[in-house]
């Protein structure tokens, strides 16, 4: 694992510590963190996989559009 230094709002810092139960309690501020950063890249990394695979239908249409079979 690796530390990372972020720059948060106090307002959200705030939040998160009450969520931790402990206020400046650092281990559980991380664990908080990590766990939304995770639930944030769970969510997102779908959509940016399904929106790279439109863009490649929309590059390639032409060539996906079927043609009727010749007699």
């Amino acid at each position: 694992m690796k530390t990372v230094a972020i720059t948060i709002d106090e307002g959200m810092l705030e939040s998160v510590d009450r969520l931790a139960g402990h206020h400046g309690d650092t281990a559980n501020r991380s664990k908080i963190i990590r766990a939304a950063v995770g639930e944030y890249l769970a969510h997102i990394a779908p959509a940016a996989e399904e929106e790279r695979e439109r863009e490649v239908f929309r590059r390639h249409r032409g060539r996906l559009v079927s043609k009727p079979p010749r007699s």
